[in-house]
């Protein structure tokens, strides 16, 4: 067994996988899922588990150097918001539409839904490298 971090092996796989650039996306549980990228479903109960909770798990092992989210989520969920800003203070960061955003995860290598039920919980999580 594991003795810190990450104890899904497919979280701890596909992380342990990653280039420099590929993108993994954390979401809501509302967000499609575009066919023929790997769904990693988290989702138990509305809430359960939350899309911060799964942040915070995946940064522990994942270096990204760029994140994405939605440029709605700024007025729809601003204590959310504040929260990404803070955590990714030092990474760069980009706001795209929604419709884009949408777009974009059919480049995801995977995609880990969650049981968050607010709008907008949603970021792309580019891999940086550690050198």
């Amino acid at each position: 067994m594991k003795k810190i971090g990450l104890l899904n092996s497919d979280i701890s796989t596909v992380i342990s996988q990653l280039g420099h650039t590929q993108h993994i996306v954390i979401c809501d549980a509302g967000l499609p899922i575009p066919a023929g990228v790997k769904r990693i479903d988290l989702a138990v109960v509305p809430g359960l588990p939350s899309f911060a909770d799964i942040l915070e798990a995946v940064l522990l092992e994942m270096q990204v150097e760029r994140v994405i989210y939605a440029e709605e989520l700024k007025q729809a969920q601003p204590q959310l918001f504040a929260h990404i800003q803070s955590t990714f203070a030092d990474t760069r960061q980009e706001a795209v539409s929604h419709e884009q955003f949408k777009l974009l995860t059919k480049d995801a290598v995977a995609i880990i839904r969650t049981g968050e039920c607010s709008p907008y919980a949603n970021i792309i999580l580019q891999s940086g490298v550690t050198f």
